[in-house]
């Protein structure tokens, strides 16, 4: 069996061994998998392969299940990437910033960055008109923000998150 003892690894990182990145890798790519096909494609049995899982998820190394949707599809093909610099940077206005920004559904990844700007966030909207609007509106007008910088996106090479080891 595998140690995910939060304890076992520095920094209280899981132990995880080549059946666990197995299980990973599969997953991660189909998080439908039946627990039969998933046991089969990293050559153990049902029983251990449902426990494994389970440890994985209490450890936190799988924090949940979701559906991956387009959003080419969706008409939201517009991406830009904006830096924010805020006027304070006090914890209290640091946190003011982060509840806010997760309240803008536009807003699908907010970063706190250690660079010349203080906050990396990726917007995505249907064009370059709501994108202008959802910054004028609700970027803008965000906790403590005094400036922003606009990268508006081409093409995405590569997304979707990160792939087991």
């Amino acid at each position: 069996m595998t140690n995910l003892d939060t304890g076992s690894r520095p920094g209280g990182l899981p132990e995880l061994d080549r059946f666990d990145a197995a299980i990973l890798r599969e997953l991660s790519a189909d998080g439908r998998l039946p627990v039969t096909e998933l046991a089969r494609r990293v050559g153990l049995t049902k029983t251990p392969t449902q426990a494994r899982v389970r440890r994985l998820e209490e450890a936190g190394v799988i924090q949940g299940y979701r559906a991956i949707l387009s959003p080419i599809r969706m008409g939201l093909a517009h991406v830009a990437f904006v830096e924010v610099r805020l006027s304070d940077t006090r914890e209290a206005a640091l946190q003011a910033f982060n509840r806010a920004v997760r309240a803008v559904p536009e807003i699908e990844e907010c970063h706190m960055m250690a660079s010349s700007f203080d906050y990396l966030l990726k917007v995505r909207t249907r064009d370059i008109t709501s994108y202008r609007r959802i910054l004028g509106e609700r970027i803008s007008a965000l906790p403590h923000v005094a400036s922003t910088s606009t990268y508006v996106a081409m093409e995405a090479v590569k997304e979707g998150g990160l792939s087991a080891p």
